[in-house]
């Protein structure tokens, strides 16, 4: 039978990996989440350890080139703590990141509260919620050195492989009108141009975004206002070293940068 302290020491291992920049096998046998609710279980000790209220979340694999990156069959939410939030045009460093990808996505500022309730969450009803869309750049990595092979529960419980990422300016446009599938953000990266598409997440970036709101439901877990919620990779993840730099364009939606040392 699994203690009860036994989410907090598993979080505790892959925070303390996180930190120092090193990279595990796996977790112990009788720290390993055996399910989905397990590794939330884990991954919320994670904002009990940061001294800063929660920055927002992510969705982890999206897309399906995302999915076939780490593994698995489906999305996961994961938790961005403010200290891990790089200004735009800041530098991210690469040591000890295996992962070595960046993704360029949508991100949505909520204005209110969205409670947990019995019944799902429409579109319509949490994009009522929303305040402000933004462009975003997405870093991740995971705290498995063969994070392919770690499985759905613990790459949950490793925050869903959040690292580090970096929030553009509010859109000054009229983004609620637009049809957000068909938007292609455009990507440059060491003199190369990449065309992202808002279908690839999730077939449509509110559709993931509304997924998220509803996971969280699941959990008993309020989607707070304030909080960013960033939707998942619009182009397949790209692979990045030290010294590049990566440019996002969702055009009048607005533009983010992030360096890589």
């Amino acid at each position: 039978m699994r203690g009860p302290d036994q989410p907090a020491s598993a979080s505790g291992i892959l925070r303390e990996h996180w930190r120092e920049g090193r990279k595990l096998a796996a977790l112990p046998p009788d720290l390993r989440p055996r399910d989905r609710i397990e590794g939330y279980a884990i991954q919320a000790e994670i904002e009990t350890r940061s001294d800063q209220p929660l920055f927002g979340w992510k969705i982890a694999a999206t897309s399906e080139a995302g999915q076939r990156h780490i593994n698995v069959a489906g999305p996961m939410a994961g938790r961005i703590l403010a200290e891990t939030v790089l200004p735009v045009g800041g530098t991210a460093a690469m040591a000890g990141n295996a992962m070595r990808v960046a993704e360029p996505e949508f991100a949505f500022r909520l204005g209110k509260d969205l409670l947990p309730r019995p019944t799902p969450y429409d579109v319509g009803e949490v994009l009522a919620a929303v305040e402000t869309l933004h462009p975003a750049i997405e870093i991740p990595d995971s705290r498995f050195a063969d994070f392919v092979s770690a499985g759905e529960a613990q790459l949950i419980a490793d925050n869903a492989c959040a690292h580090l990422f970096v929030l553009g300016a509010p859109a000054t446009a009229d983004w609620r009108s637009r049809d957000l599938i068909e938007e292609r953000p455009r990507i440059t990266l060491r003199g190369e141009t990449f065309i992202g598409h808002g279908r690839n997440v999730l077939g449509d970036p509110l559709i993931a975004l509304a997924w998220l709101v509803n996971e969280l439901r699941g959990l008993g877990i309020i989607a707070r206002a304030g909080q960013v919620i960033t939707t998942g990779t619009c182009h397949p993840p790209l692979p990045i070293g030290s010294g590049d730099v990566m440019e996002a364009d969702f055009g009048d939606l607005g533009q983010v940068s992030v360096r890589f040392g």
